[in-house]
């Protein structure tokens, strides 16, 4: 990957836990250079701007930008999954933190260092109000950055952000609507609404949608594949793996896990379910982390349409058995108003996808993993 920042910015070091989720997000990356390139792209094409990875649950874009922040120094870096990063109040805080040491190496002898010492007592109040104090400083440094720098500020995770505590229509995280130039922000957040973003700028803005780049994440698969196999602790052949796989699938639970887990990985895009079958190849027992990770969609799923219970569970049910399937075909098997189906698909929007068949928008869930796990969720229960 090019090197984008070829006079990077002093930066402060990064707090030890995020230092340790980029350590482990970095193990054993590969590819992603269709990524690299875009951003590039748009940090050449653009004096400012937001740029928004987008993608299914594990499909690798905390890897991407924990790989990303890695090779590139001065790049500013946030991740909203880590337990109590999800507030306004604790990002505000970090990252400005931050931005006042940025700013102060840059020049001791500035206006910025009254501005710190000013908020010695009033700091944690002073910087969680809104963004008129973080836009205050992204135009400080902006003022005095070198032709060839730029201020790039990283945060991964955006769906997870809890907007509760802000007012309603502000961005999340309180992002500045207008940035000043040689300022950019690169996001990463699963799929959502368009017109439920909760993010109004004035910049330049665009959108990497990584379903739109199957044959692209298909080869970085592969390559992820051959390069876990070459360590010196993983002594099995791809093809071996397969064949590993399906072995656990039909003996340890024969009747629990679908065929359509244990094909082999020429078609997958999905890291996380790829990651996690390779890791308990040796295990003979179906993966307890994806479990876990499955387990946790399911209670979101569950919370976002806590109003619309029983009927969610009717619709879930229809999308594991048939899919895909358009809120048209799910009303007519419920005898269910097209309105109340949608409201309850678009609740679940980061697990699902889209697609246009004759005109009309089918869904279905994002993963086969997923799908045959809640089946069985389903199925157990009744």
């Amino acid at each position: 990957m090019k090197i984008i920042t070829g006079n990077p910015i002093n930066i402060p070091s990064y707090p030890l836990e995020f230092e340790q989720i980029i350590t482990a997000k970095n193990h054993n990356f590969v590819g992603r250079e269709f990524v690299f390139a875009a951003i590039n792209n748009f940090l050449n094409q653009y004096d400012r701007g937001y740029f928004t990875i987008i993608g299914d649950p594990g499909i690798g874009k905390s890897a991407i930008l924990a790989h990303y922040v890695s090779q590139n120094p001065g790049v500013v870096y946030y991740n909203v999954e880590i337990t109590g990063k999800n507030r306004v109040e604790e990002f505000l805080t970090t990252i400005c933190t931050q931005l006042i040491e940025i700013a102060q190496n840059q020049d001791s002898k500035t206006c910025v260092e009254r501005s710190r010492n000013n908020l010695t007592t009033n700091f944690p109040d002073f910087t969680t109000e809104g963004s008129g104090f973080l836009s205050l400083l992204l135009q400080k440094i902006s003022d005095k950055l070198y032709p060839e720098q730029r201020l790039i500020i990283t945060i991964d995770g955006c769906d997870r952000i809890d907007i509760n505590n802000q007012p309603r229509g502000s961005n999340i995280f309180y992002l500045p609507r207008y940035l000043p130039e040689k300022v950019y922000f690169i996001l990463t957040r699963r799929p959502f609404l368009t017109d439920k973003s909760d993010l109004l700028v004035e910049n330049p803005a665009q959108s990497f949608d990584l379903s739109a780049y199957s044959e692209q994440n298909r080869a970085d698969i592969q390559e992820y594949i051959k390069s876990y196999l070459n360590e010196s602790s993983h002594s099995v052949d791809a093809s071996a793996a397969s064949r590993k796989v399906r072995s656990i699938s039909e003996e340890s639970n024969p009747g629990d896990v679908s065929l359509n887990m244990i094909q082999g990985f020429d078609d997958e895009t999905n890291f996380m379910y790829v990651k996690e079958i390779l890791t308990a190849i040796n295990e003979d027992i179906y993966p307890q982390n994806l479990q876990l990770y499955y387990q946790n969609h399911l209670e979101k799923m569950n919370l976002a349409t806590s109003k619309q219970q029983p009927m969610a569970l009717q619709v879930l049910n229809i999308l594991v058995q048939e899919q895909p399937i358009s809120i048209e075909a799910i009303a007519e098997r419920l005898d269910a108003d097209e309105y109340e189906i949608k409201v309850i698909l678009d609740k679940w929007r980061e697990f699902l996808h889209l697609e246009s068949i004759a005109v009309e928008i089918h869904y279905s869930i994002y993963h086969a993993s997923f799908r045959d796990w809640l089946r069985q969720q389903i199925e157990s229960n009744f």
